[in-house]
């Protein structure tokens, strides 16, 4: 970048900041502008998924290998959004694809069971200290949904309680503040994440009809936020005070250990819910926990789904978590995290600016507000704005990750890689100083 550019990006505001990357955005993908042009109209919205929905439209990706990605206007990108921590194994894992051809060539859909589903909830049975019988579904929503159910079926009440900030899936979304229409009308009652207090009162104030609490160790949606281990003790305390399943909602976080954060902090819920790279990057959900709960199933509670044993997701998780996602590569990938972690909030003092990154091992989000947040809350304009730029420059630098600022890394992400990333930090903080600096949110 030349240095004629950077003096008139600092001499932008704001608002015209963001504009300008907006409109290099849009001119440099012609082709990923017409899709979307054309898929407004079929497609409510534009697309089938609301992530990944952002403006002026989205890149169109043609194909990825390893940790990279082309998009249909040949642009090449270190992939970091790692499918939102699904990608966990990249695009061309070879052991993977071989499973899957071998898969293909034997047949896709029995209407039946098969041995690729006992191995695989075998090792997770041995994996993840809360599950001692675990079930399949297609996604970590449906997963949540099941887990839910059991869970009220198992104590005979209804109330769940959740947190502000949490996403558990699709329908089982919950704002900071408000509500979310897509949310399920079952009867929540909400506390505040990473508060003690406000858990201890509100589970208690519903003692008599808590069927469930569902929590994540860390907030992923949310922006990173780790759950602090004396409010995950707490949570477990108050459970088995009122009787109330304890959930950990492990769809993202299970790969920060062999046992899932769980296993880390050494806090064991009644059930766990699983998702993401499990099935080495098909789809993929799971609900598990202690068997008197899970023996429900095959006697008063049904649990359908066509695909949930799907021979595709059974033999591909079968090799990630069986020969690939082991124990030491999973700690491994988790300090490889934590170190990147550390750089980028080392370069974002040594700028002295307004930036910084939360998150826990492999997963980790930029903030733009002083000091790291622990808790959610409201973003102000200019955060998002400032998150929005962010994510228009890391895309001009050929760095691909979410649009609101989440890094999930792929285990192909080499040490080379890491260097890039905190380089393009580091140039986003030196280029965007004058934005930066302004005073942080309160």
């Amino acid at each position: 970048m030349s240095a004629a550019r950077d003096i008139k990006r600092n001499s932008l505001d704001l608002p015209g900041a963001v504009e300008a990357a907006r409109t290099a955005y849009a001119a440099a993908r012609p082709r990923s502008a017409a899709l979307h042009e054309q898929a407004l109209e079929v497609l409510g919205g534009g697309n089938t998924r609301t992530v990944i929905a952002y403006g002026p439209f989205p890149t169109a990706m043609a194909r990825g290998e390893d940790c990279r990605l082309w998009d249909i206007d040949d642009h090449a990108y270190l992939d970091l959004c790692g499918e939102y921590t699904a990608g966990l194994f990249g695009h061309s894992e070879p052991r993977i694809h071989a499973v899957l051809h071998d898969v293909l060539r034997r047949g896709i859909n029995f209407a039946s069971v098969g041995p690729g589903e006992e191995k695989l909830a075998r090792i997770i049975c041995g994996r993840f200290p809360s599950i001692d019988r675990v079930r399949f579904t297609n996604s970590g929503t449906e997963g949540n949904l099941m887990a839910l159910t059991a869970a009220r079926a198992f104590t005979g009440r209804g109330t769940i309680m959740a947190f502000r900030g949490g996403y558990h899936g699709g329908v089982l979304t919950f704002p900071v503040v408000g509500s979310s229409p897509a949310t399920l009308p079952l009867p929540f009652a909400m506390a505040d994440y990473n508060d003690i207090e406000s858990a201890t009162t509100v589970a208690r104030a519903n003692a008599a009809d808590l069927a469930a609490i569902i929590v994540e160790p860390m907030q992923g949606s949310g922006g990173c936020l780790p759950a602090r281990p004396e409010f995950l003790s707490a949570l477990r305390d108050l459970a088995t005070e009122t009787g109330a399943v304890l959930i950990f909602d492990e769809v993202m976080t299970s790969r920060h250990s062999g046992g899932g954060m769980q296993a880390r902090l050494g806090i064991t819920p009644d059930m766990t819910t699983l998702g993401k790279y499990i099935a080495g990057g098909m789809s993929f959900g799971a609900f598990g926990g202690r068997a008197d709960i899970m023996a429900q199933f095959g006697g008063k509670l049904s649990h359908a789904g066509t695909f949930n044993n799907n021979v595709l997701s059974m033999s591909a998780g079968g090799v990630a978590m069986g020969e690939i996602f082991t124990a030491e590569i999973a700690e491994a990938h988790y300090q490889r995290g934590e170190a990147l972690r550390a750089r980028l909030n080392a370069v974002c003092a040594a700028k002295g600016v307004a930036m910084g990154f939360t998150g826990l091992g492999s997963m980790l989000t930029v903030q733009f507000r002083t000091p790291l947040p622990d808790q959610p809350w409201v973003a102000i304009p200019r955060e998002e704005q400032l998150r929005e730029l962010f994510f228009f420059d890391m895309m001009e630098a050929g760095i691909y990750l979410a649009r609101r600022g989440m890094v999930a890394l792929s285990l192909p992400v080499s040490d080379a890689d890491l260097d890039r990333f905190v380089a393009a930090v580091e140039a986003f903080a030196a280029n965007r100083a004058d934005l930066l600096a302004m005073e942080p949110a309160a």
